[in-house]
């Protein structure tokens, strides 16, 4: 649907556009958290006449609804295969209405044990020329405790009654020793287990000293097996880092082979500047060279692929993989799922793109079925179909 001076993708353009088009004026993290104040109020009154029409709207607007799109995947049911990534709605505040948005499912978190502050700000950059950011945000989250509670304040429909499949992605609190790891995870998702339709391992973010070292086999295989022994644990999936080499990537998709995984998340945030190391943050002065954090968007979408196709290979067909990345059209978004990704996640292109990002790719994912003469999603999966335009 193309946008019109009503729909909420012009709409977002006219507000966001120019602020989105420049580095510097609103700080990026307060742009988001203003949002979400906005966003976890229509959550929690989404019932209300008022505030129901108004997302009844929203959702006749960004929403396309096809059989074709459908999966089951680990015993959940994805009425399309685009989502929102972990890292925007951390603290779960508008779990109650991604589906609105047009998502197929949705990650809250990263959330982790004890609630913590993160690092010090500025921690959010925008790369408007790159449509690209940077982060070294650090966790930061309410904890477990709260995340429970403002769900359970959302009403929600219990798994597998839902709209959209709702994933909730843990990490591990700072203060906790590596040694301490599995525990520290353990305590977080046995609490959250039965809200989750799935569970993601977050072991890749490079902002929380020490995280990147569980992605040892050895170590993974510990945390996984400590994870397993819990009560009515959701399928679990684990999310890795752009920056592996080729062997460990190889490790992982044995690994979640034999620990029955039920898939990979591919891709983190990059420490690899990727070309952009002499590129200078307006805000600090300094180049990306020489600032912590993790890099996402565009930058990131050549790295990303590579992965998918790595784990593809690596896993086999029957690994069910989540590609997220740089996917910021059609086009990418079919070149992942190709690639063998089952699943897509968006997070700093929909930020650049605004909110027509999700139907302009599920009417691009039809059209493509289409030319293909495919019959289903599935059936493009790992199948190396080009983009034919």
């Amino acid at each position: 649907m193309p946008a019109t001076s009503l729909s909420s993708g012009a709409f977002y353009q006219r507000w966001l556009g120019p602020v989105l088009a420049n580095d510097e004026g609103l700080d990026a993290e307060q742009l988001s958290r203003t949002a979400l104040t906005a966003l976890g109020q229509a959550s929690l009154r989404r019932r209300w006449p008022g505030v129901s029409s108004v997302l009844d709207g929203l959702a006749g607007d960004l929403q396309r609804r096809d059989l074709r799109l459908e999966q089951v995947l680990f015993g959940c049911r994805f009425p399309n295969p685009v989502g929102l990534a972990a890292g925007f709605d951390k603290n779960g505040v508008a779990a109650g209405i991604w589906d609105r948005f047009g998502f197929g499912f949705s990650e809250v978190g990263t959330v982790t044990w004890h609630g913590q502050p993160g690092n010090p700000r500025p921690r959010l950059f925008r790369l408007a020329e790159e449509q690209a950011a940077l982060n070294r945000m650090g966790f930061n989250n309410d904890g477990a405790q709260a995340l429970l509670k403002t769900l359970q304040r959302q009403k929600l429909e219990p798994p597998g009654r839902r709209p959209a499949v709702l994933g909730i992605n843990v990490g591990k609190s700072k203060i906790t020793p590596l040694e301490q790891a599995p525990d520290d995870y353990a305590s977080s998702l046995e609490l959250l287990a039965p809200l989750a339709d799935y569970a993601v391992i977050n072991v890749s973010s490079p902002n929380t000293p020490g995280l990147r070292d569980l992605q040892d086999t050895m170590q993974l295989r510990r945390l996984v097996e400590r994870l397993r022994r819990l009560p009515a644990c959701p399928p679990l999936l684990v999310k890795i880092a752009p920056d592996l080499e080729d062997d460990a990537i190889d490790g992982i998709a044995r690994l979640a082979f034999e620990e029955g995984l039920a898939g990979v998340i591919a891709v983190n945030t990059s420490l690899d500047r990727l070309g952009l190391a002499k590129r200078r943050l307006q805000q600090t002065g300094r180049t990306l060279a020489e600032e912590a954090g993790g890099l996402s968007g565009v930058p990131l979408r050549h790295r990303a692929l590579e992965v998918i196709r790595r784990l593809r290979v690596s896993a086999g067909p029957a690994l069910p993989l989540i590609g997220v990345g740089g996917i910021d059209s059609p086009e990418v978004a079919w070149e992942r799922i190709s690639a063998g990704a089952s699943l897509v996640q968006l997070y700093t292109g929909w930020i650049f793109k605004g909110p027509d990002l999700v139907p302009l790719i599920l009417e691009g994912l039809q059209q493509q079925l289409d030319r293909h003469g495919l019959r289903t999603i599935r059936e493009a999966v790992g199948s190396g179909l080009p983009w034919q335009g």
